[in-house]
């Protein structure tokens, strides 16, 4: 096993063991992948580049990571998948004191979205699992399909939707309490095709690699561009509404 993938023995001054020890970014990797399955050693040295994570050095310059170094690690992933938080937003959370512990309280347990990747679709949904966990209507539901909000895909004569346009039909389904349908919301397509065509367009060369490691660093690098291009659209409307209620 090579130093990159066992746990190592942090010593005191004197050479005695600790009993507490410290992880190679291997090990850390292993340790996080049950629950981050898309974690990766070049994720986390990304996010020690954009100066979330500061793990300490061997003489040999490899990254040793302390047990508050893996609880900060688990606490920023979970911000990412859980409430597609922008990197700059986690960096002031984190400095303002938030913890994993604080994701797990019940009032943000009930906040959090649902978990939704640009690399994973997820599992595959029948219709009626969709209309029983969303509470829809059938009816809105192909009235989406119609305005190709989704698409839903055919397999052995079923229809089947991802987890995404399951989240998408449940969004849909509280803003049809006020009203807003399918037609309602083509604005709100055409915007998102624009951005996913921007955002294709700034990593394109890196997404068409025949290197894998550069593709998988390039697809990380859209997640996080979805993520701080949600935030961006977020603010923006509240700006804007802001307006009306003043």
């Amino acid at each position: 096993m090579s130093v990159g993938e066992q746990d190592i023995e942090v010593t005191d001054d004197q050479g005695n063991e600790s009993p507490r020890k410290s992880m190679t970014i291997g090990a850390v990797c292993k340790a996080l992948e049950q629950e981050f399955p898309d974690i990766s050693i070049s994720k986390i040295r990304y996010l020690e580049d954009q100066k979330l994570l500061s793990p300490r050095r061997t003489p040999g310059g490899y990254r040793l990571y302390s047990q508050s170094d893996v609880a900060r690690l688990r606490t920023i992933l979970r911000l990412q998948r859980d409430e597609f938080l922008p990197l700059r937003v986690i960096r002031q959370e984190l400095a303002a004191g938030r913890s994993a512990a604080d994701i797990a309280a019940p009032g943000v347990q009930a906040r959090r979205r649902p978990s939704v990747s640009v690399q994973e679709r997820g599992p595959l949904y029948t219709l009626d699992d969709v209309l029983e966990e969303t509470q829809a209507e059938a009816s809105l539901v192909a009235e989406l399909e119609d305005f190709g909000v989704i698409k839903g895909e055919v397999r052995a004569g079923a229809k089947y939707y991802d987890e995404t346009e399951r989240e998408i039909i449940r969004a849909v389904t509280e803003l049809a309490r006020y009203g807003v349908g399918g037609r309602n919301l083509r604005v709100l397509r055409t915007s998102a095709d624009r951005e996913s065509a921007l955002l294709q367009q700034i990593l394109a060369p890196s997404l068409r690699s025949r290197n894998p490691q550069r593709r998988k660093e390039a697809l990380e690098a859209l997640e996080n561009l979805a993520a701080v291009t949600s935030h961006l659209k977020h603010l923006l409307l509240v700006r804007d509404l802001r307006k009306i209620a003043n």
